[in-house]
């Protein structure tokens, strides 16, 4: 068998191992470890962690303009905060984590969101005579900020390094689901604990205790970036590319270029839906708690979607027919949400359209992370990955903007549970459900690629079979006539 200038990484060295008689080396051997489900359970701890530090305040909006002496858009920037810094960061992040290894990422991740947490906690227990509990509460919510990139880019790289090739989809999706996870259980436990003002440094103190413990885990616990035997052939290679180099070749690639921009718009829309989604059904007389039901249904059904479709693409392999039919339904979802949610009593509508929300299209995420990797390989995984993401907060910002802008102050309506500022959201959302269908049907029409990273990862075991078969031959005895 021949290999080519061209061929991947693993491919050329597993060869010239065979070439070279070695049955040793470890390409040829694929190991994996207990402790991978350790450091799994790290990240996953870490990325729900950092989640609740993001919308600690949004729940309890009211009370914390009160405790910090604060208006509420000022509130509203300790979450704003996160999408600001991400953006020019990402870059960065992406050849932290391919150049400098998983471990250096996670463990810098957790010091940065639990510095982050004492510093709000430390923010909320000063004394406010020099109006300096604010500024001190926004420097924690920045340091939080600063660590979400190094933690949400980190579930494919994890997934590639050390689990097999039967156990990525699932170990992916286990990381990148426990993200909205923290969400949810920010939106529980802060009206929980924060019901009054003054008990603001109390649900600091919640939120601040298991970054601790988390830090500490990561700290001690990961003691390297990668297994001393990697799980497949791929993880051998990963992150093999230049950096730059690796960005000029998934800008040369058609494939990734269509997901970047088709499932960036999606993140968008998913955006717009989890911001705006109280404003939208307030027109129309539905109270907070109901939009706070829509939400978590939205998330819960997404985490539940997630993990069947995990499953389902690890034993099957089809990623691409996945993500094409779940992108579809979740366009017709958006176009039912745009109608329902502009009519008054449709209570079980719009909660059954925002399940069927997050089922077929929030469960489709740690797919696509898979699928950017399959299609860009052999580019490093957090390099295609934050790509991604980087162009799905872009449109994020671009889309919200675009959604208020269209929006038009309506008269007095006596079913608004708005306050005193009630404003119509029938265009944007038809707008939004254009935007996510049309953008569904340019993936559907245009997406196609290869598995990259299985093909690879194929040929490198037909090669290594290839030398212990010859090699078994070479040692059998002879019988002699």
């Amino acid at each position: 068998m021949e290999t080519s200038q061209e061929s991947p990484p693993e491919i050329q060295t597993v060869y010239a191992a065979v070439s070279a008689g070695n049955p040793q080396l470890k390409t040829l051997l694929y190991k994996v470890y207990k402790r991978r489900w350790f450091v799994l359970l790290v990240l996953c701890l870490l990325n729900c962690s950092n989640a609740t530090t993001w919308l600690t305040f949004a729940p309890v909006a009211d009370q914390s303009a009160q405790y910090l002496k604060v208006n509420l858009q000022e509130i509203n920037w300790l979450s704003l905060v996160y999408m600001v810094v991400a953006i020019p960061l990402s870059l960065g992040t992406t050849w932290m984590l391919d150049t400098l290894g998983l471990r250096f990422t996670l463990i810098l991740g957790s010091w940065l969101n639990m510095i982050g947490a004492l510093l709000r906690l430390c923010g909320t227990m000063v004394a406010n005579a020099y109006r300096i509990q604010y500024p001190v509460v926004m420097l924690g919510q920045t340091f939080g900020a600063l660590a979400q990139p190094l933690i949400i880019f980190t579930p494919t790289k994890l997934a590639a390094l050390w689990f097999p090739d039967h156990q990525r989809a699932k170990a992916n999706m286990i990381a990148s689901m426990s993200n909205p996870l923290g969400v949810l259980l920010a939106n529980i436990i802060s009206p929980m604990i924060g019901k009054t003002s003054n008990q603001i440094p109390t649900l600091m103190l919640a939120y601040a205790v298991p970054t601790c413990i988390i830090c500490f885990l990561a700290t001690v616990g990961i003691r390297s970036s990668e297994p001393p035997t990697a799980p497949s052939a791929s993880a051998q290679s990963s992150g093999s590319e230049p950096f730059i180099h690796g960005i000029k070749l998934l800008l040369r690639n058609k494939a990734y270029l269509v997901l970047l921009l088709c499932f960036g718009s999606g993140v968008a829309v998913f955006t717009c839906f989890t911001t705006l989604l109280e404003q939208i059904l307030c027109v129309q007389g539905y109270a907070n708690d109901f939009a706070g039901l829509c939400g978590a249904l939205f998330i819960v059904f997404g985490v539940v979607g997630a993990g069947a479709l995990g499953v389902y693409v690890d034993k099957t392999k089809n990623f691409t027919e996945a993500v094409k039919i779940n992108m579809s339904i979740t366009a017709l979802a958006c176009i039912a949400f745009s109608v329902v949610s502009q009519m008054p009593q449709q209570k079980v509508a719009i909660a059954t359209v925002s399940s069927l929300f997050g089922l077929f299209g929030f469960s489709i995420f740690p797919v696509v992370m898979e699928l950017c990797v399959e299609c860009s390989y052999p580019v490093g995984e957090a390099t295609s990955a934050g790509l991604i993401f980087i162009s799905g907060q872009i449109q994020s910002v671009l889309y919200i903007i675009l959604l208020q802008a269209l929006t038009k102050p309506l008269a007095y309506s006596s079913r608004s549970t708005c306050g005193d500022t009630v404003l119509g959201w029938r265009v944007p959302m038809m707008v939004m459900a254009g935007l996510c269908a049309f953008f569904t049907c340019c993936f559907v029409i245009f997406f196609h690629t290869s598995y990259r990273r299985l093909e690879a990862e194929k040929e490198a075991d037909f090669i290594a079979k290839q030398h212990r078969d010859r090699t078994a031959s070479d040692h059998a005895p002879s019988l002699e006539t």
